[in-house]
């Protein structure tokens, strides 16, 4: 079966896609979801005493394949969230729909998503999927280690992890090749 490589955003895509969102609660779901590498569903069953503050992480109950991990909680993203609860008080889910109670609906979260994705001038065949895609491709270029990456997302094979070091965007000339170190 043929494997495609995933779309990434560039980091300042991400950035126009997070400006051109005004609405708050759209804002904060966009970069709630690149910060911490959340999928959509994962973002709308998030529930308030998901957010540990203390910590500075978020439990995912219930992800993908029934499992339960931790990820990533921003500091920029925990004052986000608290801009956004004053505002909307939510009661149950973070993110509540039209009707209180009730998480807001995937159809939803794909639409203000791709207005914003075109208000950014964004034109790649991306998705809102494409923001988990973007955190881990950006945490590899930064250095981290790919197993506390497939933590974070929540993998259970490293092989399936692996498929970000394809998408890395790095400078050739920071490379060297290990003939020129077999003497040292």
């Amino acid at each position: 079966r043929e494997k495609k490589l995933p779309v990434v955003f560039s980091k300042d895509e991400v950035l126009r896609i997070i400006e051109q969102t005004r609405n708050l609660k759209h804002r904060s779901i966009i970069a709630l979801a690149y910060s911490s590498g959340l999928r959509l569903d994962e973002v709308r069953q998030l529930k308030l005493t998901d957010i540990d503050s203390s910590r500075m992480q978020i439990r995912v109950s219930n992800g993908k394949g029934n499992k339960s991990r931790y990820t990533l909680l921003s500091k920029q993203i925990l004052e986000l969230l608290r801009e956004y609860w004053q505002y909307y008080r939510p009661k149950s889910y973070l993110f509540e729909g039209r009707k209180k109670g009730e998480p807001i609906s995937q159809r939803t979260i794909h639409e203000f998503f791709h207005q914003r994705m075109t208000a950014a001038g964004i034109r790649k065949p991306a998705s809102f999927h494409t923001l988990r895609h973007s955190f881990a491709t950006h945490l590899l270029e930064k250095g981290v280690n790919l197993r506390i990456i497939q933590t974070l997302l929540g993998h259970t094979s490293i092989k399936t992890t692996t498929i970000y070091t394809h998408l890395l965007n790095f400078d050739p000339a920071t490379v060297t090749s290990p003939y020129d170190n077999l003497r040292n």
